[in-house]
């Protein structure tokens, strides 16, 4: 798998992207592939370096500040 930059700032993933069922401290691997999208952002994960989530949500999260942004209640 391959992680590269492009001109959008986005990461860019080689591969298919995999579909997940998400568990408390574990996940499924449903559809094969190397990487997840992050909900909040879109960004690619590689699925190496997935650590955010929401069992509840069944979504993944790029970093802790996306986790924190999608996860907390609205004002």
């Amino acid at each position: 798998m391959d992680v590269r930059g492009d001109r959008t700032g986005q990461s860019r993933v080689d591969g298919q992207e995999a579909r997940l069922r998400y568990a408390d401290g574990d996940f499924v691997i449903m559809t094969s592939g190397s990487f997840v999208r992050c909900a909040v952002s879109g960004r690619p994960i590689p699925l190496q370096a997935l650590r955010y989530w929401s069992v509840a949500r069944q979504e993944a999260y790029y970093g802790p500040e996306e986790a924190v942004q999608n996860l907390a209640p609205p004002k």
